[in-house]
């Protein structure tokens, strides 16, 4: 097993709605999808972000190789109430991909994206 950031095998999005964050991954390779699926569920999202949200939802959309998360109690009320840099969860998807997965040595030996490719 190799770990690595979950930036290697996906690229991902965030914003808001009201005081939910909507973070998706989106794997760079379909082959990648099911590796995903494996190993983001809701209770590893939840614990990669600990007490800065609540509940964790995951909407799986296998058409788009992609996993869509939502955040619940994330941004302290939300955009137009909070006090939070960043009230709008822009930066979510940039802390998800920072998540430290492992990852069969196979994964990396059939090879991946180049180191700031992305």
């Amino acid at each position: 097993m190799t770990t690595m950031q979950l930036r290697r095998l996906a690229h991902a999005r965030s914003g808001d709605k009201g005081d939910t964050v909507n973070v998706g991954v989106i794997a760079y390779d379909e082959t990648h999808y099911s590796l995903l699926q494996e190993l983001l569920t809701t209770s590893r999202v939840k614990q990669h972000f600990g007490d800065m949200v609540g509940q964790v939802e995951r909407f799986e959309l296998p058409n788009l190789g992609a996993l869509n998360f939502l955040l619940h109690g994330a941004l302290d009320g939300g955009g137009t109430v909070s006090l939070m840099t960043d009230a709008q969860g822009k930066t979510f998807s940039t802390a998800m991909l920072r998540m430290e997965i492992e990852v069969p040595d196979a994964v990396v030996e059939a090879g991946l994206p180049e180191e700031g490719a992305s």
